[in-house]
């Protein structure tokens, strides 16, 4: 009788050590399940952004042409600095040019998370309520098309207006005046400069992107504007595929 006690209590305790393993063998498969999960995530975050780059063109630099390439965007492996830096360098051009021809106030230009952006101001180019570009200053525009027409970057033509309204036998709203006055920019790039039509939009915001109050006429003449943007690659994803 006392041995079968014995016994009894021994196998009443025995379930501790069975409890004990289980946890154990829990914890160790919790750890390899995190660790395997942890490595995959990696590598597919890896894979993706290979895969993003190699779709949208990103990895490749967006600068100067230097040979025949059979994907969209292709020019090489100069990578995101060489992209800055072919920005950078437009810039200087486009800076050298606005002090060589006394043109300061009337072009400026700025990188910023879009691109290189070339801001004429209205006076340059139109006549006040037309969209018809100065004779005198076709050549301007021309000039600043074949600084740009090497780089095979998106562009964007960009027209904006202040808010006083506009009623004349050509446009009946601002927004109308904005859109072919930007259109009238990109067909001497097109048709003078010869850049790819494949590359180039016009669009117009007209006078709801203000970059100055319109409480001053000073302000609205830096409100009447048009924006030459050289776009960042990144957003080529973003354009309309044939």
């Amino acid at each position: 009788m006392k041995k079968l006690e014995e016994n009894k209590k021994e196998n009443k305790e025995r379930w501790l050590l069975t409890y004990s393993d289980m946890i154990t063998l829990l914890m160790i498969f919790f750890i390899v399940m995190y660790t395997i999960s942890s490595v995959n995530a990696e590598k597919f975050a890896k894979i993706a952004n290979v895969l993003s780059k190699t779709f949208d063109g990103s990895q490749y630099a967006i600068g100067q042409y230097s040979g025949t390439s059979v994907v969209p965007g292709d020019l090489g492996n100069k990578g995101t600095s060489g992209v800055q830096n072919d920005l950078k360098e437009v810039e200087k051009q486009v800076n050298a040019f606005i002090k060589e021809n006394n043109l300061q106030g009337k072009i400026t230009d700025y990188i910023n998370e879009r691109g290189l952006v070339i801001s004429l101001q209205d006076t340059l180019l139109f006549d006040l309520g037309s969209a018809d570009v100065h004779l005198n200053e076709k050549d301007t525009v021309i000039k600043l098309g074949n600084m740009l027409k090497t780089l095979p970057n998106q562009i964007r033509v960009e027209g904006f207006t202040d808010n006083i309204p506009i009623y004349n036998n050509n446009f009946h709203s601002n927004w109308e005046l904005s859109v072919i006055r930007a259109t009238n920019v990109v067909k001497i790039l097109v048709d003078e400069v010869k850049i790819n039509p494949e590359r180039i939009s016009a669009v117009g915001y007209g006078e709801y992107r203000p970059i100055a109050p319109n409480d001053s006429d000073k302000n609205r003449q830096l409100n009447r504007r048009v924006d030459i943007v050289i776009m960042n690659v990144e957003y080529n994803k973003w354009e309309p595929k044939n």
